[in-house]
């Protein structure tokens, strides 16, 4: 399980959104802190993959639902949902990217922001 860091309103919406991805079954949880990033479009960015596209509509449903529950909180945007390779859910101090792995590969979100502290989540299961 994720190890919370209760630290500032965008922590505490990083951690629903990680456990909202742990609900479905995401696979490679990766939490980059951008806080410390100048000119970072957000605080953190969580991305995760799903081994179908099936898989990665419902972990991207999974992460608003709980959000929305937990902490009342909906996006701002999403986008991708149509063909649900790469789905994205931004809080905007947290964005959420959901891939499909071989998409996850190409766009290399964690290589682009590698100066960002990396927090890798283990897989549940």
């Amino acid at each position: 399980m994720y190890k919370k860091q209760n630290n500032s309103d965008s922590q505490v919406l990083c951690n629903a959104v990680v456990e909202g991805m742990q609900e479905m079954k995401a696979q490679e949880i990766v939490v980059l802190d951008l806080r410390e990033i100048s000119g970072a479009v957000a605080d953190f960015f969580v991305i995760c993959s799903g081994e179908s596209s099936t898989q990665v509509e419902g972990i991207a449903s999974s992460v608003m639902r709980y959000t929305r529950q937990e902490l009342q909180e909906r996006p701002w945007h999403t986008e991708g949902k149509g063909n649900s390779e790469w789905v994205l859910v931004d809080y905007v101090s947290v964005v959420c990217h959901v891939f499909y792995k071989t998409a996850r590969s190409f766009y290399d979100l964690e290589d682009l922001w590698a100066d960002a502290k990396r927090t890798n989540i283990p897989n549940l299961n």
